[in-house]
């Protein structure tokens, strides 16, 4: 029974998907992060279906495909990663001491650079889905997995930048080592399935998400000191916008492979 309070606390504190309420105990704690990637695989079949209705049985243009596609995962995880990202976009962007750039996550105001941040990321994320074929939807499917099990091995695995907040909560609360062996479950699974599906998209899915990894790592640690709830959010959403890149990259390179 704490296996489905765990996955009640997962779903309902990383999307808008309704599930019963449950105690936010320390038994039910234990395991909710190894749920993080269950709103990823909710995510990617809705985005797998609206998007291959769109793209085989209507006229649409690719505009309007490509706007819808980016907002599914924001009406259903209610915009909690992006939320992240635009915090951290004012952090970093203030070239300040550690200590400033914790205080500017903190701060419940919206920087200038945050809502510069978010018009560029959804640019950019519009532009790149406009390219998406019906093709690549499978794979692009799977990425919401990938995104949120490596999310959440940082988040049992890297220092915590403060001794308080939500990902302090999770840390404390979590069976670690077994949250992170299922969270790394989900990534090879998931890798596995992208590679079934098309292993020139999975390389290039794979490969940027490995560098968005590497990066967010040493980033958290020299910036902030360590990883918190927000830069784990902006982690999330820069993985899977560079792995939509990666991916189509991918098909491009193997489209000209077999020209």
């Amino acid at each position: 029974m704490y296996l489905l309070n765990s996955l009640a606390i997962s779903i309902s504190m990383y999307s808008k998907i309704p599930v019963p309420n449950v105690e936010w105990n320390e038994k039910n704690m234990k395991y909710a992060m190894c749920f993080f990637p269950v709103v990823g695989a909710v995510i990617g079949i809705i985005q797998f279906l609206i998007g291959g209705v769109l793209l085989m049985y209507t006229d649409c243009g690719s505009l309007f495909f490509a706007v819808v596609m980016a907002l599914i995962p924001v009406v259903i995880t209610g915009g909690i990663h992006l939320d992240g990202y635009a915090d951290t976009t004012d952090a970093l962007s203030s070239y300040g001491e550690k200590e400033k750039k914790l205080e500017i996550l903190k701060d419940p105001h919206t920087g200038a650079f945050a809502v510069i941040g978010l018009c560029v990321y959804f640019l950019a994320d519009a532009a790149l889905w406009s390219e998406v074929t019906a093709e690549m939807l499978p794979v692009v499917s799977c990425m919401y997995v990938i995104s949120r099990s490596l999310s959440g091995i940082s988040v049992v695995s890297f220092q915590a930048a403060k001794n308080s907040g939500l990902l302090k909560t999770f840390q404390d609360g979590a069976q670690r080592l077994r949250v992170r062996s299922v969270l790394i479950f989900w990534l090879c699974a998931c890798a596995a399935l992208m590679i079934f599906l098309s292993w020139q998209q999975a390389v290039g899915a794979l490969l940027t998400a490995a560098a968005v990894f590497i990066y967010y790592y040493k980033m958290s640690m020299k910036q902030f000191g360590g990883t918190t709830g927000d830069l784990a959010g902006y982690f999330l959403q820069v993985c899977e916008l560079a792995m939509l890149a990666g991916i189509l990259i991918g098909g491009l390179a193997g489209g000209a492979v077999m020209l």
